[in-house]
């Protein structure tokens, strides 16, 4: 008599596992604020790439704002204008949420200096990029032709605003 040892590979590999694996694995905390909770999906696999931020809702950013939110469209970078009430800080927590990798903040230096401030969701820095700039340095980021790291080297670093208003 031959004996026959049974093997059957039962593979369960559906899309629900997937997306379970990667929200299970890419869900993070702030450190020092349990309540400041994160998804940090890599710009590859993000839905929405960017949001487009004006520090509030006056009128004079309108202009920006739709343009920039224009340009990415063009270069195929999906992105979500975050006007909603509230302060930037909220606003940031809530994009960071949903796992929006950088952000673009229009504030009142824009009309001066014609530069946005961009941030990256992961290590919450920020740096100071001309408008014109600003569309082909998302879109490198996203597609991992440049890391935070090197366009940190390239823009200066932004700390803070006064608030001359």
């Amino acid at each position: 008599k031959q004996w026959y040892q049974r093997r059957v590979a039962i593979t369960a590999g559906g899309i629900g596992r997937i997306l379970y694996c990667i929200l299970e694995c890419n869900f993070k905390v702030r450190e020092n604020d349990d309540k400041r909770t994160w998804l940090n999906l890599p710009p590859l696999i993000a839905p929405t790439k960017c949001s487009v931020l004006p520090l509030s809702n006056s009128p004079e950013f309108i202009p920006y704002v739709e343009d920039l939110s224009a340009a990415l469209r063009k270069l195929g970078i999906p992105n979500k204008v975050e006007d909603s009430s509230g302060s930037i800080g909220r606003r940031y927590a809530r994009t960071d949420e949903l796992g929006i990798p950088f952000g673009i903040t229009i504030d009142f230096d824009t009309m001066k200096e014609q530069s946005v401030t961009v941030r990256d969701r992961n290590s919450c820095s920020q740096i100071r990029v001309p408008v014109s700039d600003t569309p082909d340095l998302i879109n490198k980021l996203c597609t991992e032709q440049m890391t935070w790291g090197v366009a940190k080297e390239k823009y200066p670093e932004f700390i803070g605003q006064e608030s001359n208003n």
